[in-house]
């Protein structure tokens, strides 16, 4: 693993920093590569989350990648399933496992953290937050309503015409399913936030929804079940968590579970922004908490109660 990143703001500088997250850039197409051209810091001190579905050939996620680290303090990223397809038009032929680890190179070489690194600190406006990049997959637990299997909850999908690209183009290599990958992610990520220093609060980063419940939102509830798994359903309250960023649903919006806030940042695909715009900006302030002035002393409390869960 790279050494841990601490960023100590420029010599001089008074400007704040904030840390600021995106997703689901998709920038393979072309309307959408504009979009991350614009994307700017507004101090020297800004870092950026991008919680995954950059594009799906790895040229383009490390043109953007590289983009966005030439600009911010600092970025944290991990993947999201677009990142792992095995595409045929795409020069760099490797799947499951091994495609994830070069991507993780990719990034180790532009500066960028990666779920295999230690939790970079940024220093929030009422101490340092560890920005931890979750990668930990799907398992089909978030299954349709009345089935009682994952073969049961597909077939349902199937009859209504719903089938994620993810089950022709993820391979989980060399893993037997995505079920037996997810469930090793999901393990490997509990014992590094059980081993954290539980008086630094986390911001947990995550391209599927860590709960259920923002799901609930879908158009089409058959997607759900390549959407999270049941196994991080507790992770905001077991550990000392300030705040969880995902993408993947492109319903972009703020949230809160059992006292802590769950932002939704994904741009999407253009027939959506198109639609609706960016109501809530193209970038997402995590910190300093968007609220923190109009509920002072709140936030702490609901992490310390969350800590003792």
């Amino acid at each position: 693993m790279s050494q841990a990143h601490n960023y100590a703001p420029p010599p001089g500088s008074s400007e704040p920093g904030r840390l600021l997250a995106v997703s689901d850039l998709h920038v393979g197409i072309a309307d959408n590569r504009p979009l991350v051209e614009s994307l700017r810091p507004t101090s020297e001190r800004d870092w950026l989350i991008v919680a995954g579905d950059v594009a799906e050939q790895v040229r383009d996620v490390e043109w953007a990648l590289r983009l966005l680290a030439g600009r911010f303090a600092r970025v944290v990223w991990t993947p999201g399933n677009h990142e792992l397809w095995s595409t045929a038009k795409d020069p760099v032929q490797l799947g499951g496992r091994d495609r994830y680890e070069h991507l993780v190179a990719v990034c180790r070489e532009l500066g960028v953290a990666t779920p295999e690194d230690p939790f970079p600190h940024f220093q929030g406006p009422d101490g340092p937050y560890a920005v931890a990049p979750v990668f930990a997959l799907y398992d089909y637990s978030f299954r349709m309503p009345g089935t009682a299997s994952k073969q049961e909850s597909l077939a349902r999908a199937r009859e209504a015409g719903v089938v994620c690209t993810d089950e022709y183009l993820l391979r989980p290599d060399p893993y037997g399913s995505i079920e037996e990958w997810c469930r090793q992610r999901v393990a490997l990520t509990e014992r590094r936030l059980a081993a954290h220093d539980p008086d630094v609060p986390l911001v947990l980063v995550s391209h599927w929804p860590l709960v259920r419940q923002p799901t609930e939102l879908m158009r089409y509830q058959e997607f759900t079940q390549w959407c999270g798994t049941e196994l991080t359903a507790d992770w905001h309250r077991r550990f000392h968590v300030a705040a969880v960023v995902y993408g993947h649903l492109h319903i972009p919006r703020t949230t809160w579970y059992d006292g802590v806030r769950f932002e939704e940042v994904s741009i999407g695909y253009p027939r959506e922004w198109g639609r609706r715009g960016h109501p809530l900006g193209l970038l997402r302030q995590v910190l300093p908490a968007p609220d923190a002035g109009e509920r002072p002393g709140v936030r702490r409390e609901l992490l310390r109660r969350g800590t003792d869960a």
